[in-house]
């Protein structure tokens, strides 16, 4: 069961908004067919498209399906200490979602004031919001991107408010024009945003050590405002990723983490880290039972390109860097709690990840009971709801 005290109550660092149709609110009007929008087709859930690149776009109910297994007539399939199964298109709660869209939905993922309804029904006190609109990070037109990250950090700014607290917007910021990414930064900390999300991978051409970056790490230690990196969120889809494409996909799947680890380079091992050692960073939703193994991968790996050209950056412990700067969000992730000494326990972030189909949601409460059976109740603690609070300052 969860815990009936509201203070005691675990807090999802990892959830998602379902972007309603105000984010895409006269961009078509100034950018034309390279311009989201949301379009409804008769008989059809509404889908978010962009003219230009011909494609059927994103259905809106796609980002929600986690929402529909109380609409399930039978018991919800579930190993212990795990989310519940997925679901299939062709069950009916979930098609009512793909083909009704947001008439279909939960009023909480419409209404931030109703959002709490559905956080009661998974026993935690409060969430932080991702987009659910990936595409947003990797638009070619810089000005348009820009415009549609602002709209985004507007609507998720008055959704979180209408919550009363128990919502917390992560903002978007166009790091594809490093200038505009610092003055959004400097924008969204004036609407109250405690935290921020980049793309994965820093724009084409270019590395998030690039020292163009620096004015913006620099602000964003200097307001306490950690920076996010989600799983899914490209600037642009690497060559390598692409030419990966006839892999098969659960090989892809499996080897998600692999999509974070150019970014970790360039932030530890290229200076970053060392010229902003106060700056906080989140790898969200890319859980982590990889990272005590890949910690002393690259601290070996840096250590033998020292040993060959030892005119470069000096070797820092990566182990070391991570647990004074870096945090990760986890699920059901039971290896990343078998190796939370190596990982650093103040490190780690439990998130339920709702409404997307990865979520615990409505069984958080369930399988948080099932992770920790052999975990002091303070890791419990710390994992679920301290970490979070202390880095955003809750």
């Amino acid at each position: 069961m969860a815990p009936s005290s509201p203070s005691a109550q675990p807090i999802s660092a990892d959830s998602h908004a379902v972007e309603g149709p105000e984010v895409f609110d006269g961009l078509a009007d100034r950018f034309g067919d390279e311009a989201p929008r949301i379009v409804h087709p008769e008989g059809k859930a509404e889908h978010i498209v962009i003219p230009a690149r011909k494609g059927p776009g994103v259905n809106v109910g796609i980002m929600a399906l986690a929402a529909t297994r109380l609409d399930r007539e039978g018991p919800l399939e579930r190993k212990p200490g795990h989310k519940p199964g997925t679901g299939t298109v062709e069950d009916p709660e979930i098609r009512a979602y793909l083909d009704g869209g947001y008439a279909a939905m939960r009023p909480g993922l419409v209404d931030g004031a109703r959002r709490g309804e559905d956080q009661d029904v998974d026993g935690i006190a409060a969430e932080f919001l991702y987009p659910g609109f990936f595409p947003m990070f990797g638009l070619k037109n810089v000005e348009l991107l820009v415009a549609l990250q602002q709209n985004y950090n507007d609507w998720l700014h008055r959704f979180c408010a209408a919550s009363k607290g128990r919502l917390h917007g992560i903002a978007a910021l166009p790091v594809q024009d490093p200038e505009a990414a610092t003055k959004e930064l400097e924008r969204v900390i004036g609407l109250g945003y405690r935290g921020v999300i980049l793309p994965s991978n820093a724009p084409k051409g270019r590395r998030y050590c690039d020292e163009e970056y620096d004015p913006l790490w620099s602000r964003a230690q200097e307001a306490r405002v950690p920076i996010s990196f989600h799983v899914g969120c490209f600037s642009h889809i690497p060559a390598w990723l692409r030419e990966s494409s006839g892999r098969d996909p659960i090989t892809i799947y499996a080897g998600t983490s692999s999509l974070i680890h150019d970014t970790l380079v360039e932030l530890m091992c290229r200076g970053v880290c060392k010229r902003f050692p106060e700056l906080q960073f989140v790898v969200a939703e890319f859980n982590a039972g990889w990272i005590a193994h890949w910690l002393e991968r690259a601290d070996q790996g840096w250590q033998r390109e020292f040993a060959k050209d030892p005119s470069g950056p000096a070797v820092e412990p990566v182990a070391e860097i991570w647990k004074r700067q870096f945090h990760a969000t986890i699920e059901d992730d039971q290896p990343a709690l078998r190796t939370r000494d190596l990982i650093g326990e103040d490190r780690l972030m439990w998130g339920s990840d709702y409404p997307h189909t990865d979520s615990t949601w409505p069984c958080s409460a369930d399988v948080l009971d099932e992770m920790f059976t052999d975990c002091p109740a303070s890791t419990r603690a710390a994992i679920t709801r301290d970490n979070v609070a202390r880095l955003y300052r809750l």
